[in-house]
């Protein structure tokens, strides 16, 4: 009697979900972020992405390639750094895959199972605490910029819409990379089928280069990526120009993203738990 009544609540811990109101749901979320955020810093090392990448990536772009592709290095800071705002938050939803990963195979998954928690709120707070991350990268990337030269040519609320914007597709891609560390066996694997994802995205775009210099196959192609949407949206945005239909086509692409992954992840999510 005594082995029954003491394995019997931990067999229907996951179960117990349905049973979860919002305010309870709600304070499990809070605790697994301390908990992500806690990770962080007892590891800072796993900061140098969101911290470096900006720079490293702003600095190449920008002196590299800043003359051959617009004649001028202050033009193109204007061109790019827009377009890399886009670029930070799928590299930095890469991250996502590999930590959901990583979890599994050190055993912190089996903890939570044994927990009356909503399997959601694991994968959420996973979410909000790499959104924290994406927007420390973007704010480094918007200092390197301004000391490029780059210059806000609409408002500072445009500037803002922005970043939301930026910050609001890049959570949507991360159902897409926590999908591939539920279902890949490991965190090298999640890296290497996440870049094979990223670079024919990010280089076959209007991040780096406008597309009517591409071959018209490319630039066709360029026209139906997301990430041309969101940099075209951006930099609207942050430079002056069209805004709303490359904005509503993010916001669709990130709306339809997250409706079709989410629902799949959290099953998949619920099967390993």
């Amino acid at each position: 009697m005594t082995a029954a009544t003491v394995t019997t609540p931990a067999a229907k811990a996951p179960s117990a979900e349905g049973r979860i109101g919002l305010r309870a749901n709600l304070r499990h979320i809070g605790a697994l972020v301390r908990r992500n955020l806690l990770q962080i810093k007892q590891d800072p090392e796993s900061m140098f992405d969101a911290l470096l990448m900006p720079i490293v990536f702003t600095l190449l772009f920008v002196y590299v390639f800043g003359g051959a592709v617009a004649g001028s290095r202050d033009e193109y800071v204007n061109y790019v750094v827009p377009g890399l705002m886009a670029m930070m938050g799928m590299n930095i939803a890469m991250s996502v895959g590999t930590g959901i990963n990583t979890d599994f195979k050190t055993g912190v998954m089996d903890r939570f199972r044994t927990l009356p928690i909503a399997r959601s709120s694991v994968l959420i707070a996973k979410i909000v605490v790499e959104i924290g991350r994406m927007l420390v990268s973007t704010t480094i990337l918007l200092t390197m910029g301004f000391l490029l030269g780059l210059t806000i040519r609409t408002s500072v609320v445009d500037l803002l819409a922005a970043v939301v914007l930026s910050l609001f597709f890049g959570a949507s891609l991360m159902w897409i990379f926590i999908l591939l560390g539920l279902s890949l066996k490991s965190a090298q694997a999640v890296q290497g089928t996440a870049m094979l994802v990223l670079m024919p995205l990010q280089f076959g775009s209007s991040i780096f280069a406008m597309p009517s210099t591409m071959p018209g196959w490319l630039e066709a192609f360029t026209k139906v990526n997301p990430l041309s949407t969101l940099a075209d949206a951006a930099r609207g945005l942050i430079n002056g120009g069209p805004v709303a239909h490359p904005a509503l086509i993010t916001v669709a692409w990130a709306v339809g993203i997250t409706a079709v992954t989410a629902p799949i992840a959290v099953a998949q999510f619920r099967r390993k738990t």
